[in-house]
């Protein structure tokens, strides 16, 4: 017999050799149809995979990320099979789950390419092999037998990656006729993928890196229901109304040109109007917590990243190193602003009276991305942090990260970022040599975090082994308006740049002490918070924060004299206001500005002129009477300080 802990904390006694599935089954029928994977004392195992020793358990639906982990996975096997009856010469790579769906590499074989016509065909054949039921078993393998298995199928990159792996870890998986090399877990047949949608083909570098074969990546996504299917293909088409690099275009906020180099944004004058007023926002609400701005070089000698540790950690990521005419002179590009603001705190003597201290910066930091991963304002070679590094005692720390979470909420709620967690990310117990630091330092810090967290009542989860090897740190998980999930924003601790930088300031005890460093970066970067609140808002920007905020439209050129002068009596009175003066017809004329997402549109024509008024139009909802364009100024500056002083005076 062995004892089985649920997570309620109860314990329930089974034979030997029980499987996930058998427990789901002693519990309920409806559970066990709906659970797809199972915990074994922290480790994701297959449901029919048998528990021999006492164990901790927590199975998975399609409600966890686990669960949907095991379900795409399995997917990603069955398209290989389904790849495998179509192409008899393809090669596999690998074929992971990714958060929405999956992919595999694939090598389709000399002459053959696979296009985005050949998707439903592929789909057809899954579909077809899905229905057969077949289970999926997992076996164990040596090394040499994975090595000549996969030597005589000439699966060359299959042969690679065992290569690399340690003997008494392998195990295949087996589904019909299709084997593959795979630590699982997976699904217990596929009668469970009822919809399947193949979504693109792109290229990808085999293991990433550009000097190798460039092979082809197969992305999908299946569902347990049809009806779940058709649902995010919704979504999808949703989300691509919502795309930011369509919309920035609509809405001339910035630009990429290969003359001046990929992955580098160029913001025109509306997104820089844009991006300025964020910068600005953030500065008031920083402000007010004590923060210093600073502002930092682009380029650092390449030692001073070799002290920090970046060198080591981004030099292969790195802009190449840059020589100067002095020989033996080296400079890089900055990949992070920390270095600089530890030299910063160097600047003279600290004493414990003077902290913390807060320097802030919007510091532009540089990484080279491979082509194949640039997207958008999301994955850029060039982008701008919303940088800050507080230097604290250990004390200090808890009462540091609570005014840090408060920044964040405030900056949510002004943007209605509305749903959103954060995860903690602890040391290992049981494995604390991969950290620096004393065991002191990180119970401080790791307390410090959770209860910082839960006295702020942010909904967290607790991953242990994921912080980073120099402190714990906060991670906030952020749902759009159509339930996409983001990363915005992260507070780590870090004990390992003061000791590298020798950072030290004076105690009551008046003896020398290492602070602790907190870094932090509520929008994470400028470009990539951009691209998410454009897909979040659908470029429908709060009104305090929009580009342009109205737009005056009048009826014909006859009227154009008088648009200008609301024009110029609106813009006197901060409202960002353009003119359309266009020789076109009025309704395509609004119908233009819709699509700009202009909050306000003023229509001019003989009334309007004769009586002093402008017709107001708001986006989304229509007409919204007349008034002089004095009492419309007054109503748009009370409506932004409104919005404003929610937002500061909370």
């Amino acid at each position: 017999m062995v004892k089985i802990k649920f997570p309620d904390g109860n314990v329930k006694e089974f034979e030997s050799g029980v499987t996930g599935m058998d427990i789901a089954k002693s519990i309920s029928h409806k559970l066990a149809k709906e659970v797809l994977s199972i915990s074994v004392n922290g480790v994701t195992w297959d449901l029919t995979r048998g528990i021999t020793t006492d164990a901790e358990i927590k199975l998975y639906t399609w409600d966890d990320e686990e669960g949907r982990h095991a379900f795409w996975h399995s997917s990603a096997h069955l398209m290989a099979e389904a790849l495998q009856a179509i192409y008899p010469n393809i090669k596999f790579g690998i074929g992971p789950a990714i958060e929405n769906g999956f992919y595999y590499d694939v090598d389709p074989g000399e002459g053959v390419a696979i296009q985005e016509k050949d998707l439903v065909e592929i789909e057809k054949k899954m579909l077809e092999l899905a229905r057969k039921n077949e289970e999926y078993c997992r076996i164990d393998v040596s090394k040499q037998k994975a090595l000549d298995h996969f030597s005589s199928l000439d699966e060359t990159y299959k042969v690679e990656l065992i290569n690399d792996l340690e003997d008494g870890t392998i195990t295949y998986y087996r589904q019909g006729d299709f084997t593959d090399l795979c630590r699982g877990p997976h699904l217990p047949d596929t009668s469970y993928i009822k919809a399947i949608k193949l979504t693109s083909v792109a290229g990808a570098y085999w293991r990433g890196n550009e000097h190798n074969k460039m092979l082809t990546r197969i992305y999908g996504i299946t569902f347990p229901k049809q009806k779940m299917l058709d649902e995010w293909l919704v979504l999808m088409e949703e989300a691509k109304l919502r795309d930011h690099r369509k919309i920035g275009k609509e809405m001339e906020l910035f630009m990429f040109s290969q003359a001046v180099g990929s992955g580098l944004p160029m913001w025109l004058p509306k997104g820089a109007m844009l991006r300025d007023r964020l910068e600005a926002f953030l500065r008031k609400v920083q402000k007010k917590y004590g923060y210093q701005q600073v502002i930092t070089p682009h380029i650092g000698n390449v030692n001073l990243y070799k002290t920090s540790g970046h060198f080591q950690k981004y030099g292969k990521d790195s802009f190449q190193v840059i020589t100067t005419p002095q020989e033996g002179e080296e400079f890089m590009l900055k990949p992070m602003n920390c270095p600089h603001h530890c030299e910063m705190f160097k600047f003279k003597p600290r004493s414990y009276k003077d902290l913390p201290v807060r320097f802030a910066e919007f510091g532009t930091v540089y990484r080279y991305e491979q082509s194949g991963e640039l997207h958008g304002l999301t994955r850029v070679r060039g982008f701008t942090q919303d940088d800050a590094h507080l230097f604290c005692t250990p004390d200090q720390l808890k009462d540091e990260f609570k005014k840090v979470i408060d920044i964040i909420f405030t900056i949510f709620k002004a943007l209605s970022f509305e749903n959103f967690t954060a995860q903690v990310s602890l040391r290992d117990p049981n494995n604390k040599e991969k950290y620096i630091g004393t065991d002191e330092n990180w119970e401080k810090a790791e307390s410090a975090i959770i209860e910082a967290a839960a006295e702020k009542g942010l909904k967290t989860t607790v991953e242990l082994g994921e912080a980073a090897f120099y402190g714990p740190k906060l991670d906030f998980m952020v749902k759009d308006a159509i339930g996409r999930k983001w990363q915005l924003g992260t507070i780590q601790v870090d004990y390992n740049l003061p000791e590298r930088f020798e950072l030290e300031y004076t105690g009551a005890d008046n003896q020398k002490h290492r602070p602790v460093m907190i870094h932090r970066a509520p929008f994470g970067s400028m470009e990539r918070f951009v691209a998410v609140l454009i897909e979040h808002t659908g470029g429908k920007f709060p009104l305090w924060l929009t580009p342009d905020q109205v737009v005056v439209l009048p009826i014909s050129e006859k009227f154009n004299d008088y648009a200008q002068k609301v024009v110029n009596l609106l813009n006197n009175s901060d409202i960002r206001t353009v003119l359309d003066d266009r020789n076109e017809k009025i309704g395509r004329k609004i119908r233009d500005n819709e699509l700009k997402k202009i909050p306000y549109m003023l229509i001019v024509g003989e009334q309007e002129m004769n009586e002093n008024k402008v017709s107001v139009r708001r986006q989304g909802e229509g007409d919204k009477g007349s008034m002089t364009a004095e009492e419309f100024a007054e109503m748009i500056n009370k409506e932004v300080e409104a919005q404003l002083n929610s937002i500061y005076n909370e």
